[in-house]
């Protein structure tokens, strides 16, 4: 999977706080951004998300790795 779409994908989850927000958003399905998101864990060895039914919220390893996906797609773009 390319890096820089999941960086997207992962900046925009944290900004929407929605998995359907961000798909919306990226005009993707909603099971490509699931896929996307479980690379990025998948990437960073630790969860990025808690997740409940209602909610989601970065963890300490989805903060640090927010700040280094928006600092890549500053240099990418």
């Amino acid at each position: 999977m390319d890096r820089i779409t999941a960086a997207e994908v992962f900046v925009r989850i944290a900004e929407r706080g929605s998995m359907s927000a961000a798909a919306d958003a990226l005009d993707m399905s909603r099971a490509m951004v699931t896929r996307y998101l479980a690379q990025m864990e998948q990437w960073a060895g630790a969860r990025l998300l808690h997740r409940t039914t209602r909610r989601l919220s970065l963890t300490e390893a989805g903060e640090e790795t927010l700040v280094r996906c928006r600092r890549m797609l500053e240099v990418a773009a």
